[in-house]
């Protein structure tokens, strides 16, 4: 493991120290950058609210460690394969508005949601080539709109 990816679990593991969370990083190098896995009797409060806590962690733990990383790089943080359960499911969601979208002629326009998660609904929906995928709006309001490709322009 790199030095860069054993700082960030030890930085995580100290907030978990300090501040008396059931919680334990462990780091593995990925082509991505680090993956912080996280387990403990705490887990449970990182998967709450869409993992909200979890992206604060990640977010916490890149702008404290991640320009260590090498350019491209960052850390992400997971638990309990949350990650590979939220993207199933906004791969799911995203399918389901392409098909309201292709039913009702009408745009369809998310909840919030941050970067990472409505990159992957962009993605999800890259190849419908009838289909428009957007973020609009600002800072933590910040939306994914699909709309018909022939609409988008409107």
């Amino acid at each position: 493991m790199s030095e860069e990816c054993r700082r960030g679990e030890e930085f995580l593991n100290s907030i978990f120290e300090t501040t008396k969370l059931d919680l334990r990083a462990s780091a593995v190098e990925t082509d991505d950058g680090c993956v912080l896995n996280l387990e403990g009797g705490d887990d449970s409060l990182l998967r709450g609210e869409g993992g909200e806590l979890l992206h604060a962690l990640e977010h916490v733990v890149n702008q404290a460690r991640g320009r260590e990383l090498p350019h491209g790089k960052r850390f992400l943080c997971d638990v309990g394969d949350f990650r590979a359960s939220r993207e199933a499911e906004l791969r799911t969601m995203a399918q389901l508005a392409a098909e309201r979208v292709r039913s009702s002629r009408a745009p369809f326009t998310f909840a919030p949601m941050d970067a990472s998660e409505r990159r992957a609904i962009h993605l999800a929906l890259a190849n419908e080539v009838d289909l428009h995928t957007e973020s609009v709006g600002e800072g933590n309001a910040r939306r994914l709109k699909v709309s018909l490709k022939s609409q988008a322009s409107k």
